[in-house]
C-alpha cells in the first residue's frame, strides 16, 4: 500500500470543536414532518475488491503508526493531557511569537541571532521562528524579556480524525446502495426547499483537495495552498478531498456519490501536508486567507487537545465576520476538551453509526452540540477514486453542508441565527434533552431549511 495512503488514512488523532454555550432548546410549535428516510447499507469492505474505482484503506493502524513516528519524531515532542494517553504533539526547535508591534528588520536580524535561527512563517503580528540550536523552553525564557512580545508558544501540530473502510457513488451511481447518511438526516427532503446557491462559498481547511476528480471538478472555487503559499492546493494526502465530497460531490450526474449540496462552491485551502498534519499558524492563516476572501461556512475536521492563542484569535477573526464555523469533535472516545472544537464560536460535531447509536470512536463531553453520520460515509477520494471513510471528520461536513444550505434559503441569517436553527431542529437522541454524546441531537436538513424558510 502507498505510504502516503497508508499514513493518510490512520490519522486517528484529534479533530476539535466548539464548546457552544447556552442555547435555548425549544421546539417550533408546529411542524411538518418529512418522509421517513429509507434504510441503506453501509458500504461492504469486500466491494472494494472488485470495484476498479473504490479503495480500501487500514485507518486505524496508520493512525496508530503515525503517532508513533511523531513519538519517535527527534524535533517533536509530546504533552500527555490525562492518564489515558491522551496528548498533543509540537516541534520542539520553533516557537510561535506574538508582537504587539511588528519589530523592525533590524530587531528581527537581533532575535534570530540570539536563538540560532530565522524567521520560517508570519502571519499579521505573528511570528514562526525556528532554532537550530535552541529548544522551545529556551527561546521561550528568552523571548519573554522582549517587552514588546504579546505571547509565545509551542507550534503545535493538528491532525486530520478519519477512521477507514472502503467505497465509492438521486442517479448517481454509489448513492442508492451506500450513502445511507444523507437520507438518515432528511437531506432528499430538505432539497425540496433548497440545493445551495453559488453565492454561498464553502472553505475546506484541510489537506487540499483533487482538483480534477470528475465529481468536484465543477464544484470548485478559489483555493489556496497555504504551505507553498500558491493557489494549487492539491490534495495529496486524500482527506479534504473526501469532506470535500461530502459537501459537494455533484449531485445526479451518473457518477460516483452525490454531496448535500448542489451549487455551493468549494474552497479548498490546503493546510495539512501528504502525511495528514499542520501547524496551528497554518491552519490559523488558512481561516483568515478563506475569511478575507469571502468565505460564509468553515469546515474544520482537524484538531489537537492544546489551545492555541494564535489559532483562537483567527478563530474569532472568523466569526467576527459572521462566518458559521464547524469542527469535528475527535475520534479518541474521550471527553478531553479538543481545539478548535472547545471554543464557543465553533458548532462541535459527534458522530452516530449507520443505527443512529453513538459511534464509539467519537469524542464526547459538555462542548459537543449535535452529531451527524460519520460511520463508513462514502465520499470522494484522490485519484478520481472513492472511498468510504469513518471518524468525525466526516460527520462536521454534514453539519457544514447544512449551514451552507441554510444560508442559501436565508442569506440574511447571521452565524449565531443559523447555528441555533441548526441546534433546534435537531432530533433528540440519548437522554432528554443535551447530553454528552449527541450533543443537542441528529441534525435535522428537512426541519433546519424549514426553520430558515420561515
Amino acid at each position: 500500500m502507498n505510504r502516503r495512503l497508508t499514513i493518510w488514512a490512520a490519522i486517528s488523532a484529534v479533530v476539535v470543536l466548539a464548546v457552544v454555550t447556552a442555547i435555548s432548546f425549544n421546539r417550533p410549535a408546529t411542524e411538518r414532518n418529512a418522509p421517513a428516510p429509507p434504510r441503506l447499507e453501509p458500504f461492504d469492505i469486500k466491494d472494494a475488491r472488485t470495484h476498479p474505482t473504490v479503495i480500501a484503506l487500514d485507518s486505524l493502524g496508520a493512525g496508530e503508526q503515525l503517532k508513533q513516528q511523531l513519538n519517535e519524531h527527534p524535533r517533536v515532542r509530546e504533552i500527555r493531557h490525562n492518564q489515558r494517553g491522551d496528548r498533543s504533539h509540537y516541534f520542539e526547535n520553533e516557537i510561535v511569537v506574538r508582537f504587539r508591534t511588528t519589530p523592525a528588520d533590524r530587531d528581527i536580524q537581533q532575535m534570530e541571532a540570539a536563538i540560532a535561527g530565522r524567521l520560517v512563517k508570519r502571519l499579521d503580528h505573528v511570528f514562526v521562528f525556528r532554532s537550530r540550536e535552541r529548544t522551545y523552553e529556551e527561546m521561550r525564557r528568552y523571548f519573554r524579556t522582549i517587552p514588546a512580545v504579546d505571547y509565545c508558544e509551542p507550534n503545535y501540530i493538528y491532525m486530520q480524525n478519519d477512521l477507514s473502510w472502503p467505497t465509492e457513488g438521486p442517479n448517481d451511481s454509489f448513492y442508492a446502495r451506500y450513502q445511507w447518511n444523507l437520507p438518515a438526516i432528511y437531506t432528499e427532503a430538505g432539497w425540496t426547499l433548497s440545493r445551495g446557491r453559488q453565492t454561498v462559498p464553502v472553505a475546506v481547511i484541510d489537506s487540499g483537495v483533487d482538483v480534477t476528480h470528475p465529481d468536484l471538478v465543477r464544484r470548485l472555487g478559489p483555493g489556496y495552498n497555504v504551505l507553498a503559499d500558491n493557489r494549487s492546493p492539491d490534495d495529496e494526502n486524500g482527506h479534504g478531498t473526501h469532506v470535500a465530497g461530502i459537501i459537494a460531490s455533484q449531485p445526479n450526474n451518473g457518477e460516483g456519490v452525490a454531496g448535500m449540496t448542489w451549487f455551493n462552491p468549494i474552497m479548498a485551502v490546503k493546510v495539512l501536508n501528504a502525511d495528514g498534519y499542520g501547524t496551528s499558524i497554518d491552519v490559523a492563516k488558512g481561516i483568515r486567507w478563506a475569511v478575507d476572501r469571502g468565505a460564509k461556512v468553515i469546515n474544520l475536521s482537524l484538531g489537537n487537545y492544546q489551545p492555541s492563542s494564535v489559532l483562537e484569535e483567527a478563530i474569532r477573526y472568523a466569526y467576527a465576520h459572521d462566518v458559521v464555523l464547524v469542527a469535528a469533535s475527535g475520534n479518541d472516545s474521550t471527553s478531553q476538551p479538543s481545539f478548535p472544537a472547545a471554543y464557543p464560536e465553533v458548532i462541535s460535531v459527534g458522530a452516530v453509526d449507520p443505527d443512529l447509536s453513538y459511534a464509539l470512536y467519537s469524542n464526547y463531553g459538555d462542548y459537543v452540540d449535535v452529531v451527524a453520520p460519520g460511520t463508513n460515509i462514502a465520499s470522494t477520494f484522490t485519484g478520481h477514486r472513492y472511498a468510504a471513510l469513518s471518524g468525525t471528520s466526516m460527520a462536521a461536513p454534514h453539519v457544514t453542508a447544512l449551514a451552507a444550505l441554510i444560508r442559501s434559503i436565508n442569506p440574511r441569517l447571521t452565524n449565531d441565527e443559523v447555528r441555533r436553527m441548526i441546534i433546534q431542529s435537531a432530533d433528540d437522541l440519548g437522554e432528554r434533552g443535551k447530553d454528552p454524546h449527541y450533543g443537542y441531537g441528529l441534525i435535522n436538513v428537512y426541519r433546519a431549511l424549514e426553520l430558515a424558510k420561515q
